[in-house]
């Protein structure tokens, strides 16, 4: 049974999120960024491959609002986690705190013993609402960036290995490896179309930008990017090693052949996101990466006696 619509402000109406409004939510979430950030930073890839995670039922996970012109004022999804996206134009309204009552709804009705929410650090306002809906902080995210006025040098890889760009028999390989790799931290593993929907499938993909590293024929290393048009710049969605052959500057040889390639497409800059659980942050920032901004992932545990519009 679905969660009943939030009460919204008046002029306000809601409705579900379909596959059709891809690019409209894309929009929204480009003003936020603009507002935020300066400059977009999500493509319309992303969104779609959000509206496919396996479980989310967008007809009860999903909201986008108009306002009483028709005008996109805001968005929310929620599985496992959840994201919330309000309109600059709308802010200030209400629309963000009725759209947290109902993700925090809909995740105690399918049973979800917590939420999680990521926020910038720059949203103040963002922060001190999950605040005082007693959330806490959970995980520390980072945007990193790697300027590229001159091409940039890439060293000599290790005796044995072999590092070219990413070929369409990669994938199964590459989705295998960076699973692995990722079961360090990540909370489950993703199936491969999952997998493939937010990477390799993705309009944005780069093949060519995208490197690989190989031992004795087999993949040990991965570094899978994206052509993001609406940025001008490259992007590194995933980065991977496989653990029997870290510390051997693989990742580092990853790194700089696919920023070499986005040089030579005219790129200026690339950019990835890590995380503390990672570990990763202390390498990135050797191989002269700077942090862009910072996101922080608030997690609150749910209480079933708790309801919608607390």
């Amino acid at each position: 049974m679905p969660v009943p619509h939030p009460a919204l402000p008046s002029g306000y109406r809601a409705r579900p999120t379909t596959a059709e409004d891809v690019d409209t939510v894309h929009r929204l979430v480009g003003a936020c960024e603009r507002e935020l950030y300066g400059r977009a930073q999500t493509d319309p890839g992303r969104i779609a491959a959000d509206l496919a995670r396996p479980g989310l039922v967008p007809e009860l996970d999903t909201l986008l609002i108009h306002d009483r012109t028709g005008a996109p004022a805001a968005r929310a999804w929620v599985d496992r986690r959840s994201e919330i996206d309000v309109h600059p134009d709308h802010r200030g309204r209400g629309l963000g705190a009725a759209l947290l009552d109902w993700a925090e709804a809909r995740a105690r009705k399918v049973g979800g013993a917590q939420i999680v929410q990521t926020i910038p650090d720059g949203d103040p306002h963002a922060v001190a609402l999950l605040r005082s809906r007693d959330y806490r902080p959970m995980v520390t995210e980072w945007l990193l960036e790697f300027a590229m006025p001159d091409e940039p040098a890439v060293p000599e890889p290790p005796a044995g290995v072999t590092v070219r760009p990413f070929r369409p028999g990669d994938k199964h390989a590459a989705h295998q490896l960076i699973e692995d790799a990722f079961d360090e931290w990540q909370q489950r593993r993703r199936s491969y179309p999952e997998w493939a929907r937010a990477t390799v499938e993705r309009p944005a993909f780069a093949p060519a930008m995208s490197t690989v590293a190989l031992a004795d024929g087999r993949l040990i290393g991965a570094a899978i990017a994206l052509d993001l048009p609406d940025t001008g710049e490259g992007y590194i969605e995933q980065l991977a090693v496989h653990p029997d052959h870290r510390g051997r500057g693989i990742a580092r040889i990853l790194l700089r052949h696919t920023f070499r390639a986005f040089h030579r497409e005219g790129r200026r800059t690339c950019t990835l996101g890590t995380h503390s659980q990672t570990g990763a942050l202390a390498l990135y920032l050797r191989v002269g990466m700077a942090v862009r901004h910072s996101s922080t992932v608030h997690r609150k545990e749910l209480r079933p006696d708790e309801g919608l519009g607390r």
